[in-house]
């Protein structure tokens, strides 16, 4: 009888832990979820409206296939990844989003896929859950700095991103034949009467170092403006 008891206690434990777990997994904020308009976008241009959000983002300038532009990405993901573990412990836990890249060139007179990809300028971003606050971040940032010593942690800004009215087109396929899908949204801009208004904005969906060029899928995004 006793060991029937014994048993017995064994698995509610193994129950109530399962349980634990089983809540856990799904009280994790998923923000391609959440904030799914955000994050969907269809193969033909269409005109939406992106609401406000907090990002952690790192602005650099360079050859996105250098090395200084590896570094921007992993101090970045270092930085979400720690908030992640913070928000964690207070019960609070997320999926690190998707990597996301604000692109533009200084000269704004000059068509920017004709200038050098060593003259380009980036702010990658990462969004952030909205109760994560800049306490979350200023702890964030000392807890990458013990594990990893680095400058670039102190140049990572928590900040709010709000495009508004923006033309949008998710693109199938390797960056290189971006232009394709750039020039659509260009005609559609131009039948609408809409100007840019804003950074070229990409959402990268897929992750590049694991997937094949022609199954890439990338977001592309122009906050725009009416003409005139």
């Amino acid at each position: 009888m006793k060991c029937f008891q014994y048993l017995g206690r064994v698995l509610l434990i193994a129950l109530i832990i399962y349980n634990d777990q089983t809540l856990t997994q799904m009280t994790k904020l998923d923000l391609t979820k959440a904030y799914k308009n955000y994050y969907t976008a269809t193969t033909t241009p269409q005109v939406v409206t992106i609401e406000k959000g907090s990002f952690i983002t790192l602005t650099g300038k360079g050859d996105p296939d250098g090395a200084a532009f590896s570094e921007t990405i992993g101090t970045l993901y270092t930085v979400a990844y720690s908030i992640k573990g913070i928000c964690k412990q207070q019960s609070k836990d997320f999926i690190v989003s998707k990597l996301e890249g604000f692109w533009w060139v200084e000269d704004k007179h000059v068509d920017p896929l004709k200038v050098p990809r060593s003259e380009w300028c980036y702010e990658l971003a990462i969004r952030m859950p909205d109760y994560v606050t800049h306490r979350h971040f200023a702890a964030a940032v000392v807890t990458a700095e013990k594990k990893k010593h680095s400058s670039l942690f102190r140049e990572v800004n928590f900040k709010e991103i709000e495009e508004g009215p923006s033309v949008q087109l998710l693109h199938n396929g390797p960056f290189s034949e971006e232009p394709v899908s750039l020039k659509k949204m260009e005609e559609l801009m131009k039948k609408d009467g809409l100007a840019m208004n804003g950074r070229h904005h990409e959402i990268y969906l897929s992750d590049h170092r694991k997937t094949q060029p022609e199954k890439l899928k990338t977001i592309l995004r122009h906050p725009v403006k009416r003409e005139g």
